[in-house]
């Protein structure tokens, strides 16, 4: 999967996957004191934020394969440093980059407009919940409260890691850090980057 890719392009997602592996096991933290509030149901609002990984290193990079492998990494990474979760974290990371990289292949790697990463959340997000009905016991919920978490992930996928996805990688874009990467081609002309004027 990887044979195509450049060496950079390797680098530049092990950094993301240890960035966003130290901010997934945070946010564990931030949902536990969210669900002491409002219950369990506050992990839906924020669910997103697990799945950022692969809309960001697909967008960057945007080969075959970018949001699963981003994904897995983060999650063995996180359970490296500490997750309480263990191993079963990993399977899931790796549901949630294939839900992401579903969107992508959807459109045979070719779009990464806003709507295609939001779509890349969603599918994160529809996966995950599967996947956490079939593990996690979600059969024995009120079919109501069962629908408000899907809908609250699914905003949540859409909005948090696709839009915010999207949001932060077009910062780094700008700062001129992504220069010689795939989503720099996509640069309209006379966007500038650094004061430079590109196309």
């Amino acid at each position: 999967m990887l044979k195509s890719w450049k060496l950079k392009e390797v680098v530049l997602m092990s950094v993301f996957a240890v960035v966003f592996a130290v901010v997934y096991l945070l946010f564990v933290q931030v949902g536990n004191i969210w669900s002491g509030v409002i219950g369990p149901i506050a992990f839906e609002w924020i669910f997103g934020i697990w799945f950022i990984v692969s809309i960001i290193c697909a967008y960057i990079i945007r080969k075959p394969g970018a949001a699963v492998l981003s994904e897995t990494m983060a999650s063995v990474i996180e359970v490296m440093i500490g997750n309480a979760v263990g191993p079963r974290l990993i399977l899931s990371g790796i549901v949630q980059g294939l839900g992401a990289e579903a969107a992508f292949a959807a459109t045979g790697y070719k779009r990464y407009d806003w709507w295609v990463l939001c779509l890349a959340g969603v599918g994160a997000a529809i996966f995950s919940f599967a996947y956490g009905f079939l593990v996690s016991g979600y059969s024995a919920l009120d079919p109501s409260l069962l629908a408000l978490m899907f809908g609250l992930r699914v905003l949540s996928g859409a909005v948090i890691s696709g839009l915010g996805g999207k949001y932060l990688s077009d910062g780094l874009l700008a700062t001129g850090a992504l220069r010689g990467y795939s989503i720099s081609r996509d640069v309209p002309k006379k966007h500038k980057i650094k004061g430079e004027v590109i196309g």
